[in-house]
C-alpha cells in the first residue's frame, strides 16, 4: 500500500500519515509532484532485459515522452541478490537535485522516496503500479532498502539520463529507512 509520511525537516517521527490514494495525490500535488497510479499488469520474466520492460510498456512510455517532452528512458531493476546493490543504494540514499523534471513508473516491487521541500519531508512509499514525478530542483533522496526489490522505468527531459547534483547534505541519516 502506498503511503505518505509528512515530517518537520528536523524531526523522523511523522507530523501525519496519509494511507488514502486521493489525500496522497493532493498533498504531492501542492508540492508540483505528479503521482499517479497506473496498470503495471504486464507479467515479466525472472531475466527480463531493460529492452524487455521498455517493451512491455512501450505505450505507456510513448504517452509520457508526448506529453512531457521526454528526451530519456531507462530501467532500474533491483533485486535482493544485485551485486551493486549496496553501492547504488548507498548512492541513491544521498540527497541530491536534478536540474530537470523526471517521472518514475513502478512496474515491480516498491521504493521509498523522500521529497525535501519548504521545511519538510515527504516520504512517499511507491508501490507496483505508481508513478511519481520529481521537479526540477527539488531535492530528494530514494531508499531501496536492504533487499531491494522492484523495477521502475524512469523518464527524463535530459536526453543524458540520470545526472545528480549532490547537495552534500546528511539529512537522509536522520530519517527511518526503508527496511
Amino acid at each position: 500500500m502506498s503511503e505518505l509520511r509528512v515530517h518537520a525537516e528536523d524531526r523522523p517521527v511523522p507530523e501525519v500519515v496519509f494511507h488514502d490514494f486521493a489525500d496522497i495525490r493532493r498533498e504531492l500535488g501542492a508540492l508540483g509532484v505528479i503521482f499517479e497510479r497506473w496498470q503495471a499488469d504486464r507479467v515479466l520474466a525472472a531475466d527480463a532485459t531493460p529492452d524487455d520492460v521498455i517493451a512491455a510498456y512501450r505505450g505507456d512510455i510513448d504517452r509520457l515522452m508526448t506529453d512531457y517532452g521526454f528526451g530519456a528512458v531507462d530501467v532500474l531493476r533491483m533485486t535482493p541478490d544485485h551485486p551493486d546493490r549496496e553501492a547504488l543504494r548507498a548512492k541513491f540514499l544521498n540527497e541530491h537535485t536534478h536540474s530537470e523534471f523526471e517521472v518514475r513508473f513502478f512496474v515491480e516491487g516498491s521504493g521509498l522516496f523522500y521529497l525535501h521541500t519548504n521545511g519538510r519531508v515527504y516520504a512517499v512509499i511507491c508501490e507496483q503500479g505508481d508513478l511519481i514525478s520529481v521537479p526540477d530542483g527539488t531535492t530528494h533522496w530514494f531508499d531501496m532498502g536492504p533487499r531491494p526489490h522492484f523495477t521502475a522505468i524512469r523518464l527524463f527531459t535530459n536526453p543524458a539520463g540520470w545526472v545528480a547534483n549532490f547537495t552534500g547534505s546528511d539529512i537522509a541519516s536522520r530519517f527511518p529507512r526503508f527496511e
